[in-house]
């Protein structure tokens, strides 16, 4: 059974109990209350008749009421009846002898049960009696006095009243059930929307699908806009996880891309050596011994060179995948100033064919941040190496600035630069600009690590650079501060 099915029947089960106890209350109230106010009436009138005493031929004792009191009972329209035990006389009010009534008179036994108001049924028509016995002056029983009224009309109200009742009730339930099923089927319209963009979305992979809703924010309300809410968050969980295989599609390309050249190289080389020393006569080349020592040497030097740039590639790509793993490092209060200084020292040695000018670090006396040496020793690496390369001549400097708590290492060189529109791609794997692609070595692995390493050490990095005139990195690392080192 659908839920609009269970709501209508829910509403007109409880409408019906309403209803019937409505009804049951108002037919109750109407039968209690006209029945009260007619016993009241005929209590009234009984009270009002004065009994009185006759002597019949016999010399037995009797009684009648008095004239007046039955006048007035019968224009009330009541009818009276009295009996006498001595004599078994029956006296009828002018009413019921015209009518052909009498009242059922029981015997003073079983008339002691039978006082006060009863119903009864004469000559098929229902009446509403008072009753009760006649005392003489010493209290002894000698009568026997009833005073009715005819209850028909009433129960022809009372029955037209249940009729109209349940009539009513019946309708009512019947045009009640009508309007809450369409008004059910109408409110449970949005939560088949909601299923059926459910059913679509599961058939297909269109996630931007959206359901419409234009009414009240009720509870239908916030289920729809928690749906959509839904809806969107699962299009960006699902854009994102296709943009990461695309990413990830695009490093595994560029990563085999990357290890061909190196691995044809020493494929070239091997083949040449296996020609030298153990090929045949015929395929070994015509040169003499010195040229041939030459050729191996530059072939060993290949080799090693390819394999030392596969070892750098093997171990960027290998800290690339623990970034994504979202594995991090231990981080302790490091001191800025020898670390610094001891990146320049080594720095020194690195190929370059632009000046290095460093410049002074006294002022990281006493700065630490908090972070790991290894890694932080990795990045400026990085940026020093970088300018090296794109700086085939003028000059690279390393200086320092300290600001609002932070520490920004800049690293600037006046090298080939690049355009800006360059600057969102740079730290992307792989990435080289044109300018610099097959020009200068390198995999494109660097700046991405580098940016990985200031993710972790909860730093940020500024680029300024202008095609031609150069580059400026400023990493900025949040410090902490201790006494000056001694």
């Amino acid at each position: 059974m659908s839920i609009r099915l269970r709501l209508t029947a829910w509403y007109s089960g409880i409408l019906f109990i309403t209803l019937l106890a409505f009804s049951l209350a108002v037919y109750g109230f109407v039968h209690l209350y006209t029945y009260d106010e007619l016993k009241s009436r005929i209590q009234q009138q009984y009270n009002k008749i004065r009994p009185v005493p006759t002597i019949n031929e016999d010399g037995s004792m009797g009684f009648t009421p008095d004239r007046s009191s039955t006048m007035r009972m019968e224009e009330a329209d009541l009818y009276v009846q009295s009996y006498t035990y001595q004599n078994e006389r029956t006296w009828l009010s002018d009413n019921m002898r015209l009518r052909g009534l009498e009242f059922e008179v029981p015997t003073v036994s079983k008339a002691k049960k039978e006082q006060g108001f009863k119903k009864k049924n004469v000559a098929g028509y229902p009446f509403i009696v008072y009753q009760d016995f006649v005392y003489t002056q010493d209290n002894q029983i000698y009568g026997w006095l009833q005073v009715g009224a005819y209850t028909g009309s009433i129960e022809k109200t009372l029955a037209r009243l249940k009729s109209i009742l349940f009539t009513g009730s019946l309708a009512t339930l019947i045009i009640a059930s009508t309007l809450g099923l369409f008004l059910a089927r109408k409110s449970m319209k949005p939560i088949q929307t909601v299923a059926d963009a459910a059913n679509q979305i599961q058939k297909g992979t269109d996630l931007s699908v959206r359901i419409e809703y234009d009414g009240p924010q009720d509870e239908i309300g916030r289920l729809i806009g928690t749906f959509n809410g839904m809806l969107e968050r699962t299009e960006g969980f699902y854009k994102e996880l296709d943009d990461a295989y695309a990413a990830q599609r695009r490093f595994v390309s560029d990563a085999s891309h990357e290890l061909r050249t190196p691995l044809t190289t020493i494929r070239g080389n091997v083949d040449l050596l296996h020609k030298i020393w153990s090929g045949s006569p015929s395929e070994r080349p015509d040169m003499d011994e010195e040229t041939l020592k030459q050729i191996v040497v530059e072939a060993v030097g290949d080799i090693s060179d390819e394999a030392k740039r596969m070892s750098r590639l093997l171990s960027d790509m290998l800290s690339l995948a623990r970034a994504d793993t979202g594995q991090t490092f231990e981080k302790d209060p490091i001191a800025l100033q020898p670390l610094i200084e001891e990146v320049v020292r080594r720095a020194n040695f690195l190929p370059r064919k632009a000046e290095w000018h460093a410049g002074d670090f006294s002022v990281l006396n006493g700065v630490y941040v908090e972070g790991n040496r290894d890694y932080l020793q990795q990045m400026l690496f990085i940026f020093i190496e970088n300018g090296f390369k794109y700086t085939p001549e003028g000059e690279v400097r390393l200086d320092v600035i300290l600001y609002k708590g932070q520490v920004g290492i800049r690293f600037s060189d006046t090298g080939i630069g690049m355009d800006k529109d360059e600057i969102p791609y740079i730290f992307e794997r792989f990435y080289r600009a044109d300018q610099s692609r097959g020009v200068t070595e390198g995999t494109g692995l660097g700046l991405s690590i580098a940016k990985w390493i200031i993710d972790v050490h909860e730093g940020s990095v500024e680029v300024v650079t202008r095609r031609g005139e150069g580059s400026t990195f400023i990493v900025w690392l949040p410090t902490i501060f201790a006494p000056p080192l001694e």
